[in-house]
């Protein structure tokens, strides 16, 4: 990128340091791979998600990649958009399914061979992909356009959180492997600012999230004026202290558990009130 792009791109330092996911793409699709080719013939049709089978959400995910390769690798602008007054989490919705719905005529089999052959090429695309550069935008961490390696590292984690869904419909636990978890936790707590956008409180508050286990980690969010950074140096005593085990962290973020439940799991030192909104994160469209 050249100075004069650089110079287009806005800042997101609120946001805390930049994620480099670009590494786990090719290991996470390899993971996948093997969970798939694991399953037994009935495990398709167990319940992953609300709604949505095994296969099913394997068709998702080959959404989900034809989807990237599509707009940002090749270009491709043609296909569905909102609805008049339609929201994007609604169009999101209504999109994801009737690919779904479309792809319910599709052999596990099949859905396997071609989630190998094109999840490969998105592992490729992005571990070429500039860190730097803008990109789409992620609503649940409140900014648009996006930096690219906030953008790609919430497709890991969307490839993460669904991989964990199938593991669990086939009755296995979720992958405790730390280098995936910990990116994937990292990357869901850039969602903290957005999550205390409405709460007023002096400069200076800090609510700090620690995410005990292997993967785990800790993340300190602080009110800067009318908004909240992740980017600001650790006080020795916060407003509020947060602690959680990994398991409850990546289930409440993607709505797995909800937000009194992990509350009620939680560890709370400090203002409860502030801990509870904390605790209202969200890192998915939802």
């Amino acid at each position: 990128m050249d100075d004069a792009q650089a110079a287009d791109v806005p800042s997101h330092s609120w946001l805390g340091a930049p994620i480099d996911a670009r590494p786990l793409f090719a290991p996470e699709q390899a993971a996948l791979m093997t969970t798939l080719r694991g399953l037994a013939p009935a495990d398709w049709a167990e319940e992953a998600v609300p709604g949505w089978t095994v296969r099913d959400l394997a068709a998702h995910l080959l959404g989900d990649f034809y989807g990237r390769l599509a707009r940002d690798r090749d270009g491709h602008r043609t296909g569905p958009s909102p609805a008049p007054d339609e929201t994007l989490e609604a169009f999101i919705h209504r999109s994801n399914q009737e690919w779904v719905d479309a792809h319910r005529r599709v052999s596990p089999a099949a859905l396997t061979e071609t989630l190998d052959l094109v999840g490969g090429q998105v592992a490729r695309y992005f571990q070429a992909v500039e860190p730097g550069a803008p990109s789409r935008g992620v609503s649940w961490a409140g900014v648009d356009p996006a930096p690219m390696w906030l953008d790609s590292a919430r497709d890991l984690t969307e490839f993460w959180t669904h991989r964990q869904q199938i593991r669990h419909a086939a009755g296995q636990g979720t992958d405790p492997d730390p280098w995936f978890l910990s990116v994937v936790l990292d990357t869901f707590m850039r969602a903290l600012p957005h999550t205390l956008r409405e709460v007023t409180a002096p400069v200076g508050t800090q609510v700090r999230v620690r995410v005990d286990g292997p993967g785990g980690g800790h993340w300190a969010v602080t009110a800067t004026g009318p908004s909240w950074s992740l980017a600001e140096p650790t006080v020795e005593r916060p407003a509020a202290l947060v602690e959680l085990d990994t398991e409850t962290a990546w289930r409440l973020c993607t709505r797995g558990i909800q937000p009194d439940t992990a509350l009620a799991r939680a560890r709370v030192d400090g203002d409860r009130e502030l801990a509870g909104t904390a605790c209202r994160i969200v890192s998915i469209i939802y």
